[in-house]
């Protein structure tokens, strides 16, 4: 296959430099890894290359394994697939990947939260990001934040006594560092909170909000029970997405904090189904 980086067509842009096919397309790989969806456009803005050129990329990238080709860009190849499933990834690996909409998501959902509140925190590293945003609100007092995510938990130690942090007890899953039942319902049926911040690994319209593991998905719906309203939040590529674990029908939710990369045909899914969308402008 020739590499037309060399060959630009009428819509390129001008190069401000000069940059090898390998060396691009690794930093284009990188990219993909951090936002989680990239657009051609972006490319093309981004290493002064035509649309050709940062096509012709995107599918030797793919043709590698390093990235899924999409409508209009690309995002970070779905690992571990074998006879239609998708293996759950730990904590760690979650934890590298799509390093800003994380941050996004994260940031947008602790703008929601007020002082003197109760929350719930699901177990996952989107919800670490908010952890993370609501640490950092130094305005922020009397919140009352209720997890089963021992890594958030941890991470808002510092908080004390500012927030008061609670554990669901339970199980322990070590791929995630979190507690699933027997136990877990101990604690969140006994309480209401005011928000819960609940992750997942698919936003369907039709399926609603799903997750790879059972255990997972059951302390989530145990956690939209305990709480006045559900939120979820996910990434522009969970959209559109089912698996096994049901959470709950997309009407058990009224809000979704999501990234600004996230898919415009989805989220307007989403909305004719009735959920209030959020996400960067």
């Amino acid at each position: 296959m020739v590499d037309d980086s060399a060959h630009p067509d009428a819509d390129a842009p001008r190069d401000r430099e000069i940059i090898p096919a390998a060396v691009r397309r690794e930093r284009i790989e990188r990219l993909v890894d951090e936002r989680g969806f990239v657009r051609v456009s972006e490319l093309r803005t981004t290493f002064g290359i035509s649309g050709v050129t940062a096509r012709a990329d995107l599918d030797a990238l793919e043709a590698a394994g390093a990235l899924t080709r999409v409508h209009g860009g690309a995002m970070p190849v779905q690992r571990g697939r074998t006879q239609g499933a998708v293996r759950e990834q730990s904590f760690e690996e979650s934890l590298e990947s799509s390093v800003i909409p994380k941050q996004q998501i994260g940031a947008l959902a602790a703008s929601l939260v007020q002082s003197g509140q109760s929350i719930i925190l699901d177990v996952g590293t989107t919800t670490l990001a908010i952890a993370r945003a609501l640490a950092e609100r130094t305005e922020l007092t009397d919140v009352v934040i209720i997890t089963n995510g021992l890594s958030i938990a941890l991470e808002l130690e510092p908080t004390i006594p500012r927030f008061t942090v609670i554990v669901t007890g339970g199980s322990l899953r070590p791929l995630q560092h979190s507690l699933v039942e027997p136990l877990a319902a101990t604690i969140l049926g006994s309480v209401h909170a005011d928000i819960a911040f609940i992750g997942c690994n698919g936003v369907d319209a039709a399926r609603g909000v799903t997750n790879i593991n059972l255990p997972e998905a059951g302390v989530k719906t145990l956690m939209l029970a305990a709480a006045q309203r559900a939120i979820v939040v996910a990434e522009g590529s969970k959209l559109g997405q089912a698996h096994l674990g049901t959470v709950g029908p997309l009407g058990a939710f009224d809000t979704l904090v999501t990234d600004a990369a996230a898919p415009a045909s989805q989220l307007d899914l989403l909305r004719e189904a009735g959920l209030r969308v959020i996400q960067p402008e």
